[in-house]
């Protein structure tokens, strides 16, 4: 659970870094899962125009390490204790930016996209997310415009060609106006890291050109009186399952990361 001053720095800023949250074993487990979920052949598993994989969605449902994170008290409780309500996953993602060829994401606000392709009413969802890599100043680390939430929600343009991926973007004259404001942040840090963020903060990353992967795992998670309207994405990329979400015991992401382990020996 998050703690007052935790909850104020969110307020204010629009989003709140934890270093090292989650356990070694945990995290290898996740990223074990992650890069054998790229190798597959599937329509979740979005790639850049290189090939190499961009995003895998709805890993949650057809893998169980991924499964069991999705579930997890440490993610689901502290948007819970947000929001003043339960939760349903609206979407669930593993962002891979690859070496050598990861590419960027654009400037953007994620409720923007909620709001215009999936129908959802208010910004009452955001990402909580987990580093599966290192992230460093030079892999393509995410940046924030701290404070940029404020704002609500900006104008967009619904980009197409930048990347394999289709974004609404912001302009440079709002991105610049904001940044003046507010300066960039990049979290950055050993795996198992946690970064939380409001949905209408405005946000990107550069590409990456260096050896090292960088590889983060995105809940986004809605209050469940906030479920989307008019859903016009994939059911994987955009939910309408909106049960809330039963988190499992503290444990049990250990445990299989323990089976696991002993199962490889």
């Amino acid at each position: 659970m998050l703690t007052d001053a935790q909850i104020k720095q969110f307020h204010e800023e629009g989003y709140l870094f934890l270093p090292e949250v989650f356990l070694p074993e945990e995290v290898a487990v996740l990223k074990a899962e992650a890069e054998d979920i790229y190798r597959q052949q599937r329509p979740e598993v979005w790639r850049e125009k290189s090939g190499a994989p961009r995003t895998a969605f709805a890993a949650h449902l057809y893998n169980e390490a991924h499964g069991l994170l999705a579930r997890h008290p440490g993610m689901i409780r502290p948007v819970e204790q947000l929001f003043n309500e339960p939760v349903y996953m609206h979407q669930y993602k593993i962002n891979a930016k690859a070496s050598f060829t990861g590419d960027v994401w654009q400037w953007h606000q994620d409720y923007g996209t909620w709001a215009r392709d999936d129908g959802m009413p208010e910004p009452r969802a955001m990402n909580i997310a987990i580093f599966l890599d290192e992230v460093m100043p030079i892999n393509g680390p995410l940046m924030l415009v701290p404070r940029s939430h404020t704002q609500g929600v900006l104008s967009a343009g619904h980009d197409t060609s930048t990347t394999s991926y289709p974004l609404w973007t912001l302009d440079e004259a709002t991105v610049t106006k904001l940044v003046e404001q507010g300066g960039i942040v990049a979290p950055t840090g050993k795996p198992g890291g946690l970064l939380m963020f409001h949905g209408n903060l405005v946000h990107g990353s550069a590409g990456n050109i260096t050896p090292y992967p960088r590889k983060i795992v995105y809940l986004t998670l809605n209050a469940v009186s906030n479920y989307i309207r008019k859903p016009t994405r994939a059911e994987w990329i955009a939910h309408t399952d909106f049960a809330p979400i039963v988190p499992t015991d503290a444990d049990a992401l250990v445990r299989y990361a323990q089976r696991h382990r002993q199962a490889a020996e």
